[in-house]
């Protein structure tokens, strides 16, 4: 009797904690937050808004480059900003040849870098702008890049693209506000301009049958073809003058008709590429609108040559006067001074003016040449009033041109520009008798025949 009751409470007290264990895992998974992994979001979610929302094109990238997965984890962690481009941006705006390349299935990592690099992982609104008085502020995004929140002149700006629709979707774990551009991370334009450069290059082509020495009759020795990519032969100066239609024809390999790189190409690459960095309109300005200098780099890269452009931001391209541009050719001797025939980034120029001391470049103004320098941990340009420091470097690097951003317009040195003037000394040279004319003078003189001797005077 004893022996069942005592197994009877034994079986209530395990049904008791079955069920209590039960009741705890119900109430446990009611209160877990559902797992993003599993595609459980709620419809007032920002992820849905943004599908939903005016903005289609970004929209078809995300479902295109598979982040919907990685996004809904990260609203499952916490909340999010997207800065999100209009439409216009994307459709036609945008380098046809860049978003080709986007959507090429070989360069999903990029895209993906791209899309991650306009999210940023906590909720910024408009009235957590930076104050225009506190300057920058910097944000890191979901691609482990950062971004910088700018307000100035009245107009909030995310890096070099100004927000036109401030908190224009709301929602619990997020918000979207609407921008005018494209956001371009450093590494994929590296990666575009890298994968461009490298389609570009082609083969040697075959040169022609053989040619015989009518005065021998052997065959010509032709001279080795540098392989392409060597430099050419021909200095730069022999290449710009007296002119582009006039110039002599560069060596065979990386220039010449085969055109083995497409200068054009990388010349509008790298103009891009300041107009998206922002800072530096001024100079793509003269470069493509005032004078045909952007036609003539190309030219050059496509011959062989490589170029270094030290380029000015708009803050000291407005500090030109009047009269320093008035003078005919005057925009395009200002930046030949700024272009060095060398393939120079920011460390190459730091560690040769840490050993050297001063370095003086070459530049396309012949003979003028800029000389850097250290100065404060980085690379002074120039001396005294006229010089600049290396403010944004390698704003553009592909191999043939690179692009460095100065603080800075620079000009030669005054001692430079004016030539000294050596006025000819006038030597008068007496003309040296012949020594027998002199004997035979003398002689005369000694018998006194003044008739010979006024001869010989």
């Amino acid at each position: 009797m004893d022996r069942r009751i005592y197994g009877g409470s034994a079986a209530i007290n395990l049904i008791l904690s079955l069920l209590l264990f039960s009741a705890t895992s119900a109430l446990s998974k009611k209160n877990q937050i559902p797992s993003s992994g599993s595609g459980q979001i709620n419809s007032n979610s920002v992820l849905v808004a943004l599908l939903d929302s005016r903005y289609t094109e970004l929209s078809e990238l995300v479902e295109k480059a598979l982040l919907l997965q990685t996004l809904e984890e990260a609203v499952g962690r916490h909340n999010i900003t997207i800065f999100a481009p209009r439409n216009e941006a994307l459709e036609r705006d945008l380098d046809p040849e860049f978003k080709r390349f986007l959507l090429e299935p070989g360069n999903l990592k990029s895209l993906q870098t791209l899309l991650m690099f306009h999210i940023i992982p906590n909720r910024v609104g408009s009235e957590q702008w930076p104050k225009e008085e506190s300057g920058q502020v910097k944000h890191d995004t979901l691609g482990n890049d950062h971004v910088h929140l700018i307000n100035g002149d009245g107009k909030k700006m995310v890096d070099s693209a100004e927000i036109i629709r401030p908190d224009d979707l709301t929602r619990p774990d997020g918000l979207i506000h609407g921008i005018e551009r494209l956001l371009i991370p450093r590494s994929v334009q590296e990666d575009f301009n890298r994968r461009r450069s490298l389609q570009s290059i082609s083969a040697v082509l075959p040169e022609g049958a053989p040619e015989v020495d009518p005065r021998t009759n052997r065959l010509k020795k032709k001279p080795t073809p540098a392989p392409a990519g060597s430099p050419p032969a021909l200095p730069i100066q022999s290449a710009m003058a007296p002119g582009p239609s006039l110039a002599p024809a560069p060596a065979p390999g990386p220039g010449g008709k085969h055109h083995h790189f497409d200068g054009e190409a990388q010349v509008k690459d790298f103009i891009h590429t300041l107009l998206h960095y922002g800072g530096y309109n001024e100079m793509a300005d003269i470069l493509v609108n005032l004078t045909s200098l952007a036609t003539e780099m190309g030219r050059l890269v496509s011959e062989g040559y490589v170029l270094t452009v030290l380029a000015p931001n708009d803050e000291a391209m407005a500090k030109l006067t009047a009269d320093q541009l008035s003078e005919p050719g005057a925009p395009e001797q200002i930046v030949y001074y700024h272009i060095i025939p060398e393939y120079q980034t920011e460390e190459s120029m730091y560690n040769s003016v840490r050993r050297f001391g001063k370095v003086k470049f070459d530049t396309l103004r012949f003979p003028h040449k800029v000389a850097a320098k250290e100065a404060d941990g980085s690379v002074k340009f120039g001396d005294g009033e006229r010089s600049a420091y290396l403010f944004d470097p390698d704003i553009y690097t592909d191999g043939r041109i690179s692009v460095q951003g100065i603080d800075g317009v620079l000009f030669p040195e005054v001692e430079e520009i004016v030539e000294s003037v050596k006025k000819p000394v006038k030597k008068v040279v007496q003309q040296r008798r012949g020594k027998l004319l002199e004997v035979t003078c003398r002689m005369l003189g000694a018998i006194g025949k003044d008739s010979y001797l006024s001869k010989c005077l």
